[in-house]
């Protein structure tokens, strides 16, 4: 496995789903979620906004989302997914 920064957490919509602004590449929907200690917190479940500055919806796996409230989330990517990114 392989991990690939994503973003800070940005902000919750009404239905709990996590907002992260992108800061690298935008990732594939289904790709896995994990935080810094490699606990998966949920999946890439959309991506909106521009394409030049995109935002990335997760529905997250974890009971209190809000607790992930500003940290830094990563992408948990497979050696096959690693190939087509590089």
């Amino acid at each position: 496995m392989w991990l690939q920064r994503l973003g800070r957490v940005q902000s919750y919509t009404p239905s709990q789903n996590i907002i992260v602004k992108v800061a690298d590449n935008s990732p594939k929907i289904g790709t896995s979620v994990v935080d810094e200690n490699l606990k998966v917190v949920g999946k890439v479940f959309d991506l909106i906004g521009p394409v030049s500055s995109p935002y990335v919806v997760i529905k997250p796996a974890v009971k209190e989302p809000e607790k992930l409230a500003g940290k830094r989330l990563y992408l948990l990517l497979s050696k096959k997914q690693r190939s087509i990114r590089e």
